[in-house]
């Protein structure tokens, strides 16, 4: 019986430090495991440049979606174009994921809810009712929200809910 694959699944390009992210990734979110390794054979090489053996991709998964890390090389980093946006319900859950996922990361990229952790990979920590506050209909509601975010590097869940109530 063949498993049920997901249709979409991020793959994440590093140089060579796929498994260390994987396994960092996974031992920070609770729903979370590392699969199948795949590793570099000799076909290729002339081609990829990885020693035999070393480690080609990693599956794994957070919270029920499925990654795939590749260590490909260094031509490719990471950019704030993409990101992984986690949605908290309380504030002890966006200090969780702000601690874990922050440490080692850049600090000059911490805004707004957004960091960089130490692989280069931007994550967002909002709470998950910040859309519904920046979207509401009282653009006096929303722009107070958006007042108090833009002055915060982590997200102060009591800050944005007082903005919004006036």
């Amino acid at each position: 019986m063949k498993n049920k694959i997901q249709k979409i699944t991020t793959n994440l390009w590093f140089d060579t430090h796929a498994e260390e992210a994987a396994k960092f990734y996974t031992s920070i979110f609770e729903n979370s495991k590392i699969g199948r390794i795949t590793r570099y054979g000799n076909e290729g090489n002339h081609i990829h440049g990885m020693p035999e053996g070393s480690v080609m991709t990693v599956e794994f998964e957070l919270e029920g979606q499925a990654f795939v890390a590749l260590n490909g090389g260094p031509q490719y980093k990471f950019t704030e174009a993409i990101s992984f946006i986690i949605h908290c319900e309380e504030q002890e859950d966006v200090d969780y994921y702000w601690e874990k996922l922050s440490e080692g990361g850049d600090e000059k990229a911490q805004v707004c809810g957004w960091l960089k952790d130490r692989f280069g990979v931007s994550w967002q920590i909002v709470p998950a009712s910040l859309s519904e506050m920046v979207n509401d209909s009282n653009p006096e509601k929303s722009e107070r929200v958006m007042k108090a975010l833009l002055q915060m590097k982590k997200i102060d869940i009591k800050t944005l809910e007082q903005a919004y109530k006036g």
